[in-house]
């Protein structure tokens, strides 16, 4: 039998509750189809950056390099750490560390969910440049607290990062419906986004049965609500990613049902895979989560694993309870109901 080992990283608030249910899915399935999933919880939150004054140990990348997978819940308790202390200090650290450069959100309605348009009929992959661009972290403050204070955030475009994201985006659009979106603003932002338009042009003739769009940021926004369904794969730089796959959790249905994968797509180091609704403390240990967010990034993970058979039964199994109307709005099961009743649709 085959063992995965697995890092869970819970986190804070809700991201507890959602790795319980989702990690209770997986072993499920890794039973059923045989192989088997040894998990070790490592308590790197908020609490764990008061306990130490850090979010992860000093050697915690090192640590995390041993493993197969990474399963992350959530992170964030803004009421005492900073986001931009809880954010910088694990998961940007992680995603940089390990090359995780392909960030994953997919994006359609699950059977009996009813999302906020009138249509229902959108299946966009979503890949959001994961570890440089705007979120490079490069720039800084002089002058604190003065008249005079000066901060400067610059965005760092690399060829090598722009290509490969872009190369990732083509190649995921060949096993689709060969439609890649790529998206920026550079009527604008003439020097970096440009510079991404004129690579997406040079590689698009590398994959000829691959029709290319050019959209700027503002413009796709309203398309994604507008016409989702003439989307395929969508291909943005870190900060566009990040804000357009917000506005697809929402038409999916809300963030209940955001699933994502940090990708490392040589496999170099392991990969990373997390529920994109946050940490949500205001609801956190009272059993009203909806952990198929959580799920769905577990499907992803199964996949990234090779255990392609195990995550489409999961996601299977997810559909049929959503089909039925469980955990399709907030509030109406609990996160127990929902969990309980994709793993009884597992074993059917």
């Amino acid at each position: 039998m085959t063992t995965y080992n697995l890092a869970l990283i819970p986190g804070d608030g809700i991201g507890v509750d959602v790795t319980e249910a989702a990690m209770r899915v997986m072993v499920a399935a890794g039973a059923r189809f045989g192989f088997d999933l040894k998990t070790e919880t490592l308590p790197w939150c908020c609490a764990h950056y008061h306990e130490t004054g850090a979010m992860m140990p000093e050697n915690g990348i090192a640590y995390l390099r041993g493993f197969d997978a990474i399963y992350l819940g959530a992170v964030g308790w803004p009421q005492s750490v900073p986001d931009a202390v809880s954010l910088h200090g694990l998961l940007l650290p992680i995603r940089k560390a390990f090359n995780q450069y392909a960030n994953i959100r997919p994006h359609r309605l699950l059977a009996g969910v009813e999302g906020p348009l009138r249509t229902d009929g959108f299946d966009i992959l979503c890949i959001r440049e994961n570890t440089e661009g705007e979120y490079a972290g490069a720039g800084g403050r002089v002058h604190h607290g003065m008249q005079n204070e000066v901060a400067v955030e610059t965005s760092v475009f690399t060829r090598a990062g722009v290509e490969r994201i872009l190369r990732f985006g083509f190649e995921q659009a060949q096993a689709r419906r060969k439609h890649l979106t790529s998206v920026t603003k550079s009527n604008a932002q003439k020097y970096s986004m440009v510079f991404w338009d004129e690579v997406t042009r040079e590689l698009a003739a590398d994959y000829p049965d691959v029709t290319v769009s050019h959209m700027h940021i503002d413009a796709m926004a309203a398309k994604m609500v507008m016409a989702p369904q003439d989307l395929d794969v969508v291909v943005a730089s870190n900060l566009f990613g990040d804000i357009l796959t917000d506005l697809g959790a929402a038409i999916q249905g809300g963030l209940g049902f955001a699933a994502s994968a940090n990708i490392n797509p040589d496999r170099s180091a392991p990969s990373m895979f997390e529920p994109v609704h946050g940490s949500a403390p205001d609801i956190a240990g009272k059993n009203i989560a909806n952990p198929i967010a959580a799920i769905w990034s577990g499907v992803m993970m199964l996949e990234h694993l090779g255990e392609t058979a195990a995550a489409e039964a999961v996601l299977t199994a997810v559909e049929a309870v959503t089909g039925q109307g469980i955990g399709t709005r907030p509030g109406k099961n609990t996160t127990e109901e929902i969990t309980t009743a994709v793993m009884a649709a597992l074993e059917v």
